[in-house]
């Protein structure tokens, strides 16, 4: 996926209406890598999403690692939001993840406002097990 966040919001703003930037966050889901048939179990399944969401982490090596991510829905707006999640996540070191501000994003992207409450949610509960699976490598700080 060559998209970066920056032309995330280049195309955000772009784009004049809902209608239009829901069929692009679905294009963007539709552009996600194949997900592992293996990882399509529990251990995988991000919890409070009302949607199946999948997540994958691939850890590189050091003290802070760069962490990997692929994700994968059951429903093809939400596999669209997986992909925004992992253009601002996957390929970062674990202390970076740490440090974006994904409620930020949502809001520059309008997804705070324009997603129902139940995506809202599911969408956070993605970037918390993002952060926690960061938080389990990154160094310690203090």
């Amino acid at each position: 996926m060559s998209t970066t966040i920056d032309t995330l919001y280049d195309d955000f703003a772009f784009l004049d209406d809902w209608e239009e930037r829901y069929r692009y966050i679905i294009d963007l889901g539709n552009s996600l890598p194949p997900y592992p048939e293996a990882a399509r179990d529990e251990a995988h399944r991000v919890r409070g999403c009302v949607s199946q969401v999948w997540l994958h982490t691939e850890r590189g090596e050091g003290t802070d690692p760069v962490l990997t991510f692929k994700g994968d829905s059951d429903a093809h707006i939400v596999r669209g939001l997986v992909a925004i999640m992992l253009l601002l996540f996957s390929g970062r070191r674990a202390s970076e993840i740490l440090d974006i501000d994904a409620e930020d994003v949502m809001a520059k992207l309008g997804l705070d406002e324009h997603l129902t409450p139940q995506r809202a949610n599911g969408l956070r509960s993605m970037v918390q097990r993002i952060k926690k699976e960061a938080t389990e490598v990154a160094p310690a700080t203090g």
